[in-house]
């Protein structure tokens, strides 16, 4: 069996350039290249990990996403993360976070695509690599 590794997560967009910007604010990826008018890459700073392409779309966003990102910070908090994204444009969608420190909460982003804040890695125990 081979390995078909991925090379982008594709996100539809009325406005590519600016949820662009968000998705570089949220996650810490660089622009890849000068974009064209109707789509803009972004690439993550450490090698092997797929980019984040977004696409100009006219139709609007329509339920649920089928796939979401989930991300957890290197460092920091799950919830200094969730401040963070909500001074950058998100909204909080569904919060799980737990009395105990657990869970995780639900986010959209400026066009509606909801995405997960999980614990930190340091939350977690885990040392960030």
């Amino acid at each position: 069996m081979s390995l078909n590794p991925v090379r982008h997560i594709t996100i539809d967009a009325h406005d590519p350039h600016a949820l662009a910007r968000f998705w570089i604010e949220a996650t810490g990826y660089l622009p890849d290249e000068e974009p064209d008018d109707d789509e803009v890459l972004i690439t993550a700073p450490v090698p092997d990990a797929p980019g984040l392409l977004f696409i100009r779309v006219p139709d609007d966003k329509a339920g649920k996403n089928r796939v979401h990102v989930d991300i957890q910070p290197p460092v920091g908090t799950r919830d200094e993360a969730v401040q963070r994204l909500l001074a950058a444009g998100a909204t909080v969608y569904e919060d799980h976070r737990t009395a105990d420190g657990m869970g995780w909460v639900t986010m959209r982003d400026p066009e509606g695509n909801e995405f997960c804040v999980e614990r930190s890695a340091t939350e977690r125990g885990l040392s960030p690599s």
